[in-house]
């Protein structure tokens, strides 16, 4: 009798279980592309098979077996075969008569290693960031085509095409399927850890569509963190990496109001912030710091020490806005980007008052990174409105609502717009 919630089962394993599968798959035949439509034949197997046999005890395992004798009758039965296919029936043979030597073969050390290669082969350099992107949340993720393209607001056939392109310019190049030499791992494993957080940006704040927040992207994004930690342990920036979205994950719930407009992180209700993501981020902040021992933190820990500063925060006011500064200054010097000069902006008027940040921001207003960064004109609209400055202020929010392209944020600077020209009004 068929189980209502097998396929759910089988979904959820699937995610699970992909990155596994296609690295143990490639790692023998050397193909990406076939790696993964031999991993794609065995989910198909699997939906046809467990909701009439029920979910297998080791459904990894069960996976992995069944793509390899897909491959092996594939191969077998190509009508291009030659000496290659049977080189690769050989090297699939050898690799199930391997793993049935070992009775856990699908959870032992060399499969950790075939994910941490996979991982390296989405987000090669070669690759466009958002060809990384769509790699990424296909190969590790287990999201479908559908699923990718429905989380960027994209068609499709953007994202299918994306991902044929990559896997074609993986194959051009001869990228090859390893985890880079120690020398060579900061520079790639920057390329990674960059990705993910592109994937949790997109989730934290949406770039477009109806929603303000996706956490969807945000909890895949914290997912793929997560495994990335647990392959490379003894990579501070990974667990500062981990720390950071865990921290302003906690806080997803508190962001939008009933009506789905943004709220402003002094106005969030604390009570609902998720304390579970906030210990956690505070446990993987504290990793780092034990693994980097006695070199300085790098950008994505220091980042997550100005959230931590917010998460132990039980009111707005007893945030420590000063060390938020301190750690600002210290992301600046190893970044040096307009964005951080703007937070770090946006902490001194905390601090210090808005009088003294609104100099540091205006004087950000020509950096041509941030011509378009609707948030330049908005922080400069928030300082203008506590310095009573209201139809500067106005107008600064305007600017911000032209440039945002999420509807709740236009709407919501429009909102701010309108209530400081009725301030000016009254004089």
């Amino acid at each position: 009798m068929r189980r209502p919630d097998t396929h759910q089962t089988i979904d959820a394993l699937w995610r699970e279980e992909m990155p596994k599968i296609v690295g143990g798959l490639m790692r023998v035949v050397r193909d990406l592309h076939l790696a993964e439509e031999l991993a794609q034949d065995a989910l198909v197997a699997a939906l046809e098979t467990w909701p009439r046999t029920g979910v297998p005890d080791n459904p990894g395992a069960w996976l992995m077996t069944t793509a390899r004798r897909r491959g092996i009758d594939r191969l077998r039965h190509s009508r291009m075969a030659d000496t290659h296919h049977a080189a690769l029936v050989h090297a699939i043979e050898q690799a199930q008569r391997d793993a049935e030597a070992r009775a856990e073969a699908v959870r032992d050390g060399a499969i950790d290693d075939d994910v941490l290669r996979l991982v390296f082969v989405a987000c090669h350099p070669v690759l466009s960031g958002a060809a990384r992107v769509a790699l990424t949340l296909r190969l590790i993720g287990g999201l479908t085509t559908d699923e990718i393209a429905r989380a960027f607001l994209l068609p499709e056939a953007t994202i299918a095409q994306r991902i044929v392109r990559a896997k074609r310019t993986l194959a051009r190049s001869g990228a090859p399927f390893e985890v880079p030499a120690r020398e060579a791992l900061p520079e790639r494993l920057g390329s990674v850890l960059q990705v993910i957080y592109l994937v949790f940006n997109e989730g934290h704040a949406a770039s477009s569509g109806d929603d303000w927040a996706r956490r969807d992207l945000c909890a895949e994004a914290v997912r793929l963190g997560r495994v990335l930690a647990g392959l490379l342990p003894g990579e501070a920036e990974v667990h500062g990496l981990l720390a950071l979205m865990e921290l302003q994950a906690s806080r997803l719930a508190a962001r939008t109001d009933a009506d789905g407009a943004p709220v402003l992180l002094p106005d969030q209700d604390r009570g609902l912030w998720d304390r579970a993501l906030i210990d956690a981020g505070l446990a993987s902040l504290a990793r780092a710091a034990t693994v980097r021992g006695a070199a300085s933190p790098a950008a994505y820990e220091l980042q997550a020490a100005i959230a931590a500063c917010h998460a132990r925060a039980a009111r707005a006011e007893d945030t420590d806005w000063p060390r938020i500064v301190a750690a600002y200054d210290r992301l600046l010097a190893l970044d040096g980007s307009p964005v951080v000069a703007l937070n770090r902006a946006v902490a001194v008027g905390m601090a210090d008052g808005p009088a003294a940040a609104l100099p540091l921001v205006e004087a950000l207003m020509q950096a041509p990174e941030l011509a378009e960064y609707h948030l330049l004109p908005g922080v400069r609209g928030d300082l203008l409105a506590k310095l009573a400055r209201h139809t500067e202020a106005a107008h600064a929010f305007d600017h911000a609502a032209a440039l945002a392209r999420n509807p709740r944020e236009q709407g919501w600077l429009a909102q701010r717009a309108a209530a400081c020209r009725a301030a000016a009004a009254r004089g």
